[in-house]
């Protein structure tokens, strides 16, 4: 991931302490939705990327009608494939719609607008998938990846970009996330570094009722949503189960034992 943090783009400090979340359901995508230059899209171009996401959180510092804490995107993703830290993992987004909505999802936004640069490029994509994977490794961030649009009365985040979430927001040259698939009965596996961030998320209860069902609960209370001891103790169980020994039952999840296990959507 080409990663920009607040401190390498010049951001200003938050108005206001940020909200911090333990968790969301996943990423809604945005675009600026005003005329962009399609020269913006050149290789040439770079350099003037930072400065776009300082003009836009001084623009959100100051609408006060908004009242904003600072940049409402939880990241910002260039044509070149950057991403830039907004408001960052575990903090509400300001971008989404309402209180409720902000709180459900991180909200990454691209530039590309409703003129002139209307069509993501492929860089783009790579980095609002950079994005979102960061957002579940470092955020908690669920599975959904949806629209602006998706629950809010808007045209964002456009036609192109709505169109590339509607298709299950694959890499270019690559297959659709599995997330989005609205007939898929069992939670995708969330990776294994989502794990070892201590998540608090209804997807750690629903795992922990199957290790109970499967005869590996090594819990004195519960399951919870919060990532324990516990939960790796009873995970490492159905490692043993599934025939792994050693290394390969620490109790840290992944993609083989996660699929056994079938842990229903949530």
């Amino acid at each position: 991931m080409k990663f920009v943090s607040r401190a390498q783009w010049g951001a200003r400090p938050s108005r206001y302490r940020l909200t911090r979340i333990p968790d969301t359901r996943g990423v809604k995508i945005h675009y600026e939705g005003s005329h962009i230059p399609p020269s913006l899209a050149n290789p040439d171009a770079h350099t003037l990327c930072a400065g776009r996401v300082r003009a836009i959180q001084a623009m959100h510092l100051a609408d006060d009608d908004e009242d904003y804490s600072d940049i409402a995107y939880s990241a910002m993703v260039c044509p070149h494939g950057y991403v830039y830290e907004g408001r960052g993992a575990h903090h509400q987004t300001g971008a989404n719609g309402t209180t409720a909505l902000n709180r459900a999802h991180y909200a990454v936004c691209a530039m590309v607008g409703s003129s002139g640069l209307t069509e993501p490029t492929p860089a783009q994509l790579h980095g609002i998938r950079d994005a979102i994977e960061w957002l579940r490794n470092d955020g908690a961030a669920g599975a959904d990846v949806k629209g602006h649009k998706d629950g809010h009365p808007t045209a964002c985040p456009g036609g192109p970009l709505y169109a590339w979430v509607q298709r299950g927001a694959p890499r270019p040259g690559g297959t659709p996330d599995p997330a989005p698939n609205p007939g898929q009965k069992f939670e995708p596996f969330p990776g294994a570094a989502w794990f070892k961030t201590a998540p608090r998320s209804p997807i750690v209860t629903a795992m922990g009722r199957r290790l109970a069902a499967e005869g590996c609960s090594r819990y004195q209370s519960g399951p919870g949503p919060q990532w324990t001891d516990a939960d790796r103790q009873s995970y490492a169980a159905w490692q043993r189960k599934q025939g792994h020994t050693g290394a390969a039952a620490d109790g840290w999840p992944g993609p083989k034992t996660w699929a056994a296990l079938k842990v229903p959507k949530v």
